[in-house]
């Protein structure tokens, strides 16, 4: 009987200090740092806003990179780095021996989509299902099947003809060919993107002909610091400095408001690619030096629901490639809306491996039914252990064999529900 009395006050011990760290963290303390991308921009920069800086990677390591999702069709270019793309308009696949370059001047080139990382270059003609852009969906083999011939010009200058010749989703597989505008030099490869999903996406090199794995771990990150093109007001592409969002990050941008505003609630949520992307800063051409925008606030929101405020000091431009700015944690996943039923739920650890615990204070009457579900809605695991003592309701759940991956907690009665998001990593 001791013993058990010892776990369970050792339990709630554990619980009750849970609790005031959490509510302690709600508000961060704010950070001045900095991020260093070398001169002429050569390194991009990726970042978590609670940890700081996560990894420097040479940006001129790459020409095209696939997306490792099954489901995915988007094939990026290293448009950053001086790679552009081109349709080859006259002919398709039926044309692969005999291109004709001539006029290639005047053709229209296609980057990556500055708010979508799912349209990647290659993906800018689609026309919605079953069209692709670079190929087009087989509804009896479930694969892409391409059909176009690109042109590309890759970061050395040099031009080759490609062909993404087929996608088998089911082995999350790309096959593509490529060679020299005349024919000579061509290679048949395959990219087998199977295993490597805790990326988002993998770099290939015609230099190497080898995979790139340039990216850390896709639920590691939220912002990256980078050289993009980006699409100017007259509709001109522009290679600009800036910062691209993680898939699932969102943000909202408030100007002119003094750095003390802290009014998150205020507007939507912006989860385009570029969201915060390079107007944060502007060249002064008296001085010829960047400045930073004004009166300008940032709140990140990331894929764990924490809200983070950004605030930029500092672009030293080209010569070092220096940003710098401050942050703080505004509040806590799941503090953005108050609760009017004054429930507060806790899942830990965040991010989990095979096992979280949740913890649910304010909830009396009936039982507790404690769900996991994925970003579509489908219920993973589902439960309902019977009551526990009113005010303090705790359970712990096996996620053991889950994919890595953003995932909503949902504690529920008849009268009432919380949810909350969790990342369950491997």
């Amino acid at each position: 009987m001791k013993s058990v009395f010892t776990t369970f006050s050792i339990s709630l011990l554990v619980f009750i200090l849970l609790q005031f760290s959490q509510t302690a963290d709600a508000q961060g303390t704010m950070v001045s740092d900095s991020i260093v991308m070398s001169a002429g921009y050569a390194n991009e920069v990726y970042y978590n806003l609670d940890g700081g800086e996560i990894q420097t990677s040479p940006r001129n390591q790459w020409d095209i990179a696939f997306r490792t999702k099954k489901l995915s069709s988007s094939i990026l270019t290293n448009d950053g780095s001086g790679v552009v793309l081109y349709t080859y308009p006259k002919a398709d696949t039926t044309g692969w021996s005999t291109i004709d370059t001539s006029g290639l001047s005047a053709w229209t080139p296609m980057f990556n989509d500055p708010t979508d990382w799912e349209n990647g270059a290659f993906s800018r003609n689609a026309t919605g299902h079953p069209d692709y852009g670079w190929g087009k969906y087989n509804d009896v083999t479930h694969n892409l099947v391409g059909d176009s011939v690109f042109i590309i010009k890759l970061r050395d200058g040099s031009f080759k003809k490609l062909w993404i010749v087929r996608k088998y989703s089911s082995l999350d597989t790309y096959f593509f060919r490529y060679a020299n505008i005349d024919g000579t030099n061509e290679l048949s490869l395959s990219c087998n993107l199977d295993g490597l999903t805790d990326k988002d996406f993998i770099g290939f090199s015609f230099e190497t002909n080898l995979l790139v794995t340039y990216e850390p771990a896709s639920l590691s990150w939220d912002i990256v610091f980078t050289k993009y093109i980006s699409i100017q007001p007259n509709g001109t592409p522009y290679p600009v400095i800036g910062i691209l969002s993680n898939q699932g990050v969102s943000t909202k941008k408030f100007h002119p408001v003094p750095l003390s505003y802290n009014d998150f609630g205020v507007g939507s949520w912006d989860s385009t690619r570029s969201s915060i992307g390079w107007d944060w800063k502007v060249f002064d051409n008296n001085t010829f030096a960047y400045k930073i925008a004004d009166s300008t606030v940032y709140f990140v929101k990331t894929t764990s629901g924490d809200i983070y405020k950004l605030c930029f000091t500092a672009f030293s431009g080209s010569t070092k490639g220096i940003v710098k700015f401050d942050r703080i944690k505004a509040a806590g996943a799941g503090m953005e809306e108050p609760n009017p039923n004054d429930i507060q739920l806790n899942v830990y650890p965040n991010p989990a491996i095979d096992r979280i615990n949740i913890h649910v204070t304010g909830v009396t009457g009936k039982d507790l039914t404690f769900t996991l579900t994925d970003l579509t809605g489908r219920q993973l695991r589902a439960d309902r252990p019977g009551r526990k003592a009113d005010g303090l309701n705790a359970y712990s759940m096996d996620v053991t064999g889950v994919q890595p991956g953003v995932y909503f907690v949902t504690v529920s009665n008849a009268a009432t529900k919380t949810v909350t998001k969790v990342i369950i990593t491997r």
